[in-house]
């Protein structure tokens, strides 16, 4: 087992990250990725290398199809790419899936995602849980994600019920509920008003103030309520400084 597997077995949300950890958080080295076959075959990312470090946001921006949601998706493990690897904390997806993604929390762009019937507590706790959040703290760490992005009051009302704003403040509690080390954001913007995106400000201040570190990838122009340690561009399937 990985040195950053055994100090983490016991991790529980919103701790602090090993200091032999603090590096880079998030590592893809020579990462490509190619969609169709034959001569419809197109490669989406072209040899790309990021690396972002502890306490740190990057940005990643590029027109719509630039390959901003794939590589997302390659760094979340979701998707394999063709060449190249991928870790979070020193973990590889096929290393150790289960430490890796208790270290990521993943939002997904557009407002899928939801179960309609299911009320908002109800998506939290199941959330939790799959994100091994230990059984003892899960009320807990339910009840700070509610209060966090202002769902208290909509607690036992179903998804299906909820405006497009309250929907995307459900949406970005899901992924922090669990107190990831990573943050990987495809579009958080999308339906939040000003007091939504405070909301996600404060989120992404708490987990850079314990040492993770965040990646947000949006097309170029939108305002965003965080300073970035570093901005991207994916031009053509290579990352550019921006």
């Amino acid at each position: 087992m990985q040195q950053a597997e055994r100090d983490d077995l016991d991790f529980v949300p919103g701790q602090s990250i090993p200091h032999h950890a603090l590096d880079h958080l998030v590592s893809l080295q020579g990462v490509s990725r190619y969609f169709g076959r034959r001569k419809g075959r197109k490669m989406v990312l072209r040899d790309v290398n990021l690396r972002v470090g502890a306490a740190t946001a990057t940005w990643i921006g590029g027109r719509n199809g630039a390959g901003k949601t794939t590589l997302l998706r390659i760094a979340t493990g979701i998707l394999a790419p063709d060449a190249g690897h991928v870790t979070i904390d020193g973990i590889s997806p096929d290393q150790g899936w289960r430490e890796f993604h208790r270290r990521v929390g993943f939002l997904s762009a557009g407002d899928r995602g939801l179960y309609a019937r299911l009320s908002v507590r109800g998506h939290l706790e199941f959330c939790a849980a799959v994100a091994f959040v230990p059984r003892h703290i899960r009320k807990q760490v339910v009840d700070e994600a509610l209060a966090k992005f202002g769902l208290a009051e909509l607690a036992g009302r179903r998804a299906e019920r909820l405006s497009q704003g309250q929907r995307q403040r459900l949406r970005l509690a899901l992924t922090v509920v669990h107190g990831p080390k990573v943050l990987l954001l495809d579009e958080p913007h999308n339906s939040l008003d000003t007091e939504g995106l405070e909301m996600l400000g404060a989120a992404i201040g708490e987990v850079l103030a314990r040492h993770g570190a965040v990646i947000w990838c949006s097309p170029p122009g939108e305002s965003q309520p965080v300073e970035f340690d570093q901005k991207l561009l994916l031009v053509e399937g290579r990352l550019h400084s921006a």
